[in-house]
């Protein structure tokens, strides 16, 4: 079980350092803007939508490790998804780092790194601010996304 701490946290750690798919893609048309007042994470969601299917994602913005990382393997696992699929995404990561059931085997791929987020409450919502971002932008919603 080690083994597998160790190398969930380096992929943290590796997009928190080298995110993925960071800023503006062009042709975005959805957008929202989140903030996280606790710790202070800011991000902006870029989505470009190709009849239903989310054609191009990025996003913008400065935060801690987590959220940085999180935002990054996020834009890599929705790139082409549905907006359905996104929602269930959202669903099966959100219980995940809250503790509230695991995910099926495989059902999250790489953001299964975030497991063990459950165990630090005021990291969920480091985790969670750039989901509940792209859901604002999905939603075509104006106010600034939370996690409160």
């Amino acid at each position: 079980m080690s083994e597998l701490r160790d190398l969930y946290q380096e992929v943290i750690l590796d997009h928190g350092r080298h995110p993925r798919n960071f800023g503006k893609p062009a042709g975005a048309d959805l957008v929202a803007e989140g903030h996280n007042p606790l710790c202070g994470d800011k991000v902006r969601v870029h989505v470009k939508m190709k009849d239903d299917v989310l054609d191009e994602i990025g996003f913008e913005g400065t935060g801690c490790a987590i959220s940085t990382a999180a935002a990054s393997m996020m834009t890599e696992a929705l790139k082409g998804k549905t907006k359905e699929e996104a929602a269930e995404l959202f669903q099966a990561f959100h219980d995940m780092v809250t503790g509230r059931r695991r995910p099926r085997d495989g059902a999250l791929g790489k953001l299964a790194a975030f497991s063990t987020v459950c165990a630090y409450p005021l990291r969920v919502k480091c985790a969670t601010l750039v989901w509940h971002t792209l859901l604002a932008a999905l939603r075509g919603e104006k106010k600034t996304a939370t996690t409160e």
